[in-house]
């Protein structure tokens, strides 16, 4: 389900983005909105699916898994639903993703060490559905993951601010 997202919208998700902890009185201070409007605008963003978690945000890295890559899988025809089971089953596998072109599934790997993240390939290739692995390390992250400057791209209008009677005298 596709939700269009107009400038309030995008607004009120770059608000939370900048100050994640705050709550909706504060969010419509900031947006200049009643607290009624950012109240149903994050329930409907929710409730879409826009708006995925409110959770923190981790760095790997910071938290001892420094080494990561990315793996293409050759998997056996058909067998999409069996290799996401034994990837969910791996914790080392950040994200998957089925993919068009050579490779069937795209994946991003985490690890403590180079020896943990062979120990990781290594498992990975050991399993029946697996044909051919390929992967790449990540020597650093040259865009962090984003979707502000995507969204803020073609927001349709609405009204940013309080309506103007509000800031008569």
């Amino acid at each position: 389900m596709s939700t269009e997202l107009d400038s309030l919208d995008v607004d009120l998700l770059r608000a939370l983005h900048d100050s994640p902890r705050a709550g909706v009185l504060e969010l419509s201070r900031v947006l200049g909105v009643a607290r009624g409007t950012v109240a149903a605008r994050l329930d409907r963003l929710e409730r879409t699916g826009v708006i995925t978690g409110h959770g923190p945000d981790v760095d790997v890295g910071a938290a001892g898994f420094g080494v990561q890559a990315f793996v293409t899988l050759e998997i056996a025809q058909g067998a999409l639903d069996d290799v996401a089971t034994e990837l969910t089953a791996l914790p080392e596998v950040l994200e998957a993703y089925a993919t068009t072109g050579s490779s069937d599934v795209l994946c991003k790997l985490a690890a403590g060490s180079h020896e943990h993240l062979q120990r990781t390939l290594l498992q990975l290739a050991r399993s029946p559905l697996v044909g051919r692995s390929t992967s790449v390390v990540v020597l650093s992250v040259v865009v962090a993951p984003r979707t502000l400057p995507l969204l803020g791209s073609r927001p349709l209008d609405a009204p940013r601010r309080a309506p103007a009677y509000r800031g008569a005298p």
